[in-house]
């Protein structure tokens, strides 16, 4: 059952007429019908009969027809509500993203707000997720996509995405790691990983620490772009976002492993201070951002 059926029944019902219900709706007729047909399948009822006149409903497209009515007019108000919605929206809002996170989704994001909100807009701010969510705390940016942040009675969180980290490693590596590698061996391989207080090097300490496997951090570099391109230059490894690979010069030259006993995810949150300035806008973003397809976005 859907809208389409509901408004042709209705105005089929209204006209007692499939012809003169074609005038109404500018539908052919065999479209009409087979919309009706559909309904009465679903519904398992003859909602119509035929007259000399025309149609009439039965007893049971009688009974139906006032659940019909309600129903489109209830999708009547859905809509005008968000055009009114939509309308009445206006200002500026101020989004922050991690840079690696807003090369992939800004185009789509500020594509669905101009569509949305024409008579506003928006400013994305880059930071990294640290930086971001003082940010947002001393009201600096409206809303945010933050990696693990540290709870806060100032702001409200939710999960939007999680990735899987990999063990990324020149393709020239020999032995080349297994296609899986356990959190228990990544001891044996030097790794190229950024400082404290990053989020990815929080969340690798913090599950390697669960299970007393102590790393060999190399090297400490605290941008992904220099990280992978160390590590395509051999010799070493890192553990990054599975995404984070295509995103930096020199990806060509690199492969990686999944790391298993436990997976490793990444945690993307969306967050929200609890008294921001323009909270009408700030939700009507985040809405955006919640139907975002991020699998694909991110792949």
């Amino acid at each position: 059952m859907n809208l389409k059926q509901i408004h042709y029944f209705i105005v089929v019902c209204e006209q007692r007429s499939f012809s003169r219900a074609v005038d109404v709706l500018d539908v052919a007729q065999p479209s009409i019908s087979r919309q009706v047909q559909l309904l009465e399948a679903e519904l398992q009822q003859h909602l119509l009969r035929r007259t000399g006149r025309g149609v009439e409903p039965t007893e049971a497209g009688l009974r139906f027809l006032n659940h019909a009515k309600a129903l489109h007019a209830l999708a009547v108000h859905a809509k005008q509500d968000l055009l009114d919605f939509r309308s009445t929206v206006q200002g500026r809002v101020k989004l922050g993203l991690p840079p690696r996170i807003a090369r992939r989704l800004t185009p789509h994001i500020v594509k669905q707000f101009r569509l949305l909100f024409p008579n506003s807009s928006i400013t994305i701010a880059e930071r990294l997720s640290t930086e971001m969510r003082e940010w947002l705390i001393k009201d600096r940016v409206d809303l945010a996509l933050l990696y693990e942040p540290p709870p806060s009675v100032l702001m409200t969180c939710e999960t939007i995405y999680r990735e899987e980290l990999v063990l990324a490693y020149t393709r020239d590596c020999r032995p080349a790691p297994p296609a899986q590698v356990k959190v228990a061996e990544l001891a044996r391989y030097p790794l190229v990983l950024p400082s404290a207080p990053n989020t990815i090097r929080a969340l690798v300490d913090s599950t390697c620490r669960d299970l007393n496997v102590e790393l060999n951090v190399v090297a400490e570099v605290d941008v992904v772009h220099s990280i992978v391109e160390t590590t395509a230059q051999g010799n070493v490894f890192t553990i990054i976002p599975r995404s984070a690979i295509k995103d930096s010069l020199g990806h060509e030259e690199l492969s990686y492993s999944r790391i298993v006993e436990p997976v490793i995810r990444n945690n993307l949150t969306l967050a929200l201070p609890l008294n921001g300035g323009n909270q009408r806008l700030a939700t009507a973003t985040a809405d955006i951002i919640r139907g975002l397809d991020f699998a694909r976005y991110m792949q």
